[in-house]
């Protein structure tokens, strides 16, 4: 399949109604953005709560943070044919639940004194199997909430906005619960958070349609389905490619810095959180400014530059080995800014492509492909994150991330993407496949 130019003009900006006067979608943002406020305390005090509780080692933290990732690897591509033949809405109030419960488990077990590295692990690791099914579901809901395809790009700047806003204050927040209420009852801020994300989704009154079930299916043939879909698809292909890249080199370098900032340059979990706050506002500048960005200036050259400067951040933050704390800390505010940056414009361009280019019968298993390389590449960062820093040491260890992270400006110099103008329009419908014998 190749993504050609459209015949027709595309409508202007003013043509296109705002999303402000979408109820439901303002009620589904609201909700997950307090549910992804939640995820990032998770993300500091999970890994804090082995070091602080547990004293684990670099390769401890490392497989703490690949288990939280690697269930997308074995799972994402099956949940993804799953969740095409379910209305997405009820699997993500069942996952919610779910991890919910889990969080809250943390700190019951803390309280009791039955916490320790190997139930901590196995949580981590259910948790991130809750977030697979979770994942392949949230986005594929969308278009059921905004119609208008010419909607996606304010949509998904919209949730960038929330993802930004998240890491920003998440990190600091996180710090400084984690301060004052220990590592373990932190957790309870992100059960909490999940729990009105599943309010969230109950409030919302857009009916779902139930997804049309042809009268045999066969698993391995939607799946493989779903795989040809992305990779026959040069934008697609090159998209899930790079982003396997980038995932790699994003966990990979934060997992070696909070290894280095705890161990080497001694930071305090309060101050942790303060640098990924301080960095995060750059995420959010990107998403506030990705709408217009992506409307006044050529797509692809947009998407160059964004990915360029998240492939480049890490460079920054290999001169934070100054013995002086201080600029240490400002080095790393500097790296980790522009990294989410990139990041924050990157995101609405690259999810508003997998859109227009997926029709919805297969927008699950496409988005379950995606987050089997994105995450993948994300739990071995994790992963190669503790066993280099274990070897080498983590300041020689962030030198090889950051070497990997701009090699990959290659790929992104020779994708197809960066060549695309403007967003191509919606895909129709795929003519429904014969049914296949079980």
């Amino acid at each position: 399949m190749s993504i050609t130019e459209p015949e027709t003009e595309p409508a202007s900006d003013a043509a296109v109604p705002s999303l402000w006067g979408n109820r439901d979608f303002l009620k589904f943002w609201l909700g997950e953005t307090l549910s992804l406020l939640g995820t990032q305390v998770t993300n500091l005090a999970l890994p804090l709560t082995a070091i602080y509780a547990f004293n684990a080692t670099d390769e401890q933290v490392g497989l703490l943070r690949f288990l939280q990732l690697v269930p997308y690897i074995g799972l994402s591509l099956l949940f993804g044919v799953w969740v095409d033949r379910h209305r997405r809405r009820s699997v993500m109030l069942g996952t919610n639940l779910v991890r919910m419960a889990l969080i809250a488990l943390v700190t019951v077990l803390n309280w009791t004194d039955s916490l320790n590295m190997a139930a901590l692990l196995v949580i981590a690791c259910a948790v991130g199997v809750s977030s697979v099914l979770f994942d392949v579901s949230w986005m594929p809901y969308v278009p059921t909430l905004v119609k208008d395809s010419r909607q996606y790009v304010e949509a998904n700047a919209k949730m960038g906005v929330s993802s930004s806003v998240s890491d920003v204050a998440g990190p600091g927040l996180a710090g400084v619960l984690v301060a004052a209420l220990t590592a373990p009852v932190a957790l309870l801020v992100d059960s909490f958070s999940y729990a009105a994300s599943v309010v969230s989704l109950l409030l919302v009154r857009t009916r779902e349609p139930l997804p049309p079930t042809p009268p045999k299916r066969n698993i391995l043939i939607e799946l493989r389905q779903g795989l040809d879909w992305v990779f026959r698809n040069p934008v697609l292909r090159w998209l899930a490619m790079v982003g396997f890249c980038c995932n790699f080199s994003m966990i990979t370098v934060w997992t070696m810095f909070l290894l280095y900032g705890t161990h080497d340059l001694h930071l305090s979990s309060s101050t942790l959180g303060a640098i990924f706050a301080m960095s995060s506002i750059g995420g959010l500048i990107g998403a506030m400014l990705s709408h217009r960005v992506i409307a006044r200036f050529h797509l692809g050259r947009t998407y160059f530059v964004a990915q360029t400067a998240l492939l480049l951040g890490p460079t920054v933050i290999v001169v934070a080995g100054t013995s002086h704390k201080a600029v240490a800390v400002v080095l790393a505010v500097v790296s980790f800014f522009t990294t989410y940056l990139g990041l924050g414009i990157a995101n609405v361009i690259i999810v508003s492509l997998r859109q227009t280019t997926t029709p919805q019968s297969m927008m699950s298993r496409m988005t379950a492909c995606f987050r089997t390389l994105l995450f993948g590449g994300g739990s071995l960062g994790g992963l190669a994150a503790g066993l280099i820093a274990g070897a080498i040491g983590a300041r020689n260890a962030l030198i090889v991330a950051a070497v990997f992270s701009a090699a990959v400006i290659v790929a992104l110099v020779l994708s197809p993407v960066t060549r695309l103008k403007e967003l191509p329009p919606q895909v129709v419908e795929p003519a429904q496949p014969p049914a296949v014998a079980l």
